[in-house]
């Protein structure tokens, strides 16, 4: 089922004086404003922000069981569709894994949340005059690269095209679904995606397309669910979201990206401010009611095999450390504090996560927080947040870093119904 939640007014007054200020920033760059979906949403519709049928309606009268194909030259035929496709002359509707009326317009146009294709990076030294020890960073290693994207220059773009350590890659920020997610850009056959922005939503996620084909793609599972592409999948690589202090301390030699994105924006202030409240809910209809936890409660999750695993924060914040085993894999999940919410500046904690294998050469570790850290019980050496031994026998060692995401619960589990919550007596 598709669950409806209206935009809470408290939120849509402080939302609005962003926009006016993202507003005259766009018209300062010449690019298109980017609108908060937390206005437009409630927004009357004029016809320009991307639905073609009003609510309640169909887009044609043929057989109300046909999505078009072979018996409808109409993909939209008896669709009740919420986004504009007049946008996308050059996409395959008659390819979709998906039924159209899961996937809603949030109110910009394509690119109107303009990706980043030739980012700008700056030092450590430089990048620490204006970000703060606990504003969030999206971190990510390849071959010894490693880069921090802060977060409060993603939630104005979402989307990162980069090259790190010689791999092409995506680095993707749904605010809506606190998902911060990357992935290699080259499909099987060897093609280098571009992806940018469609401005729609499918369970208040993310749709992205890429410019080669577009097709359209789903940020929360890398997937083609539209076009030529469809069917498609991404490979997810491992990422993570780390203070901005623990970055400087254990890279100071590495690559920050920097505010010179092409763009005027307001960095360092917040068009979704206060969202993420443990009693909020989100924006945009989402599949299912899946009410084990609170819908904005942060999870880290991962999947193994046919397993899918949450891990909620409120109690990840209690013990601290999780040493698990899945389907025959040990892992050890850990929460450490000084993270602080990228939504808004109430400076509310929410602290980081990170999720490693527990082997190591033909050892399994087990882990326990201490001052300073992670400590293992095997050697003593003392781990600190991103899987680096710092201290002890083991120094210099790093542990395997196992895809995982933190985002919010309501988001995992429309997209994974199935998922085991794992609590102390689990």
């Amino acid at each position: 089922m598709l669950k409806r939640i209206r935009v809470r007014p408290l939120i849509l007054v402080g939302a609005l004086s962003l926009i006016l200020s993202a507003c005259a920033s766009a018209v300062s760059d010449g690019s298109t404003p980017d609108l908060d979906p937390s206005v437009t949403a409630s927004l009357p519709d004029t016809g320009e922000s991307g639905s073609q049928v009003s609510e309640g309606e169909v887009a044609s009268d043929s057989d109300p069981d046909s999505l078009g194909g072979a018996d409808s030259d109409d993909p939209f035929a008896n669709v009740n569709i919420r986004f504009n496709p007049r946008y996308w002359p050059d996409t395959d509707f008659s390819k979709h894994s998906v039924d159209y009326s899961e996937i809603f317009s949030g109110g910009p146009p394509p690119d109107g949340i303009p990706a980043i294709d030739n980012p700008v990076f700056e030092s450590v030294a430089d990048a620490d005059a204006w970000l703060q020890d606990e504003w969030p960073v999206m971190f990510f290693e390849w071959q010894g690269d490693a880069r921090a994207y802060p977060l409060t220059i993603l939630i104005y773009h979402e989307i990162v095209n980069d090259e790190v350590g010689g791999a092409q890659v995506s680095l993707t920020f749904c605010p809506l679904c606190n998902a911060t997610i990357a992935f290699n850009r080259v499909i099987a056959d060897g093609t280098v995606l571009d992806f940018g922005t469609t401005g729609n939503l499918r369970n208040s996620d993310l749709v992205m397309y890429d410019r080669q084909t577009r097709s359209w793609w789903q940020q929360f599972t890398g997937e083609a669910i539209v076009g030529e592409l469809t069917g498609t999948q991404l490979e997810f690589l491992p990422s993570q979201i780390i203070a901005w202090s623990d970055f400087k301390v254990n890279h100071p030699d590495g690559k920050v990206l920097s505010r010179e994105t092409g763009h005027v924006r307001p960095y360092g202030q917040n068009p979704y401010a206060g969202y993420d409240s443990i009693n909020s809910s989100p924006y945009f209809p989402v599949t299912g009611d899946n009410e084990r936890l609170p819908p904005m409660e942060r999870v880290v999750a991962i999947q193994f095999d046919e397993i899918d695993m949450a891990y909620p924060f409120s109690t990840l914040s209690e013990v601290l450390v999780v040493n698990d085993e899945i389907s025959g894999q040990s892992l050890v999940v850990w929460w450490k504090e000084g993270t602080k919410s990228t939504f808004g500046n109430s400076g509310r904690e929410t602290g980081s996560t990170g999720v490693f294998s527990r082997q190591l050469d033909d050892q399994v570790l087990s882990f326990r927080a201490v001052d300073g850290g992670f400590e293992d019980e095997q050697t003593g050496s003392l781990w600190n947040i991103l899987g680096e031994a710092v201290e002890g026998p083991l120094a210099g060692r790093k542990l395997e870093r196992i895809t995982s995401g933190e985002h919010f619960w309501f988001a995992w589990a429309a997209f994974r119904p199935s998922t085991v919550v794992w609590s102390p007596s689990s």
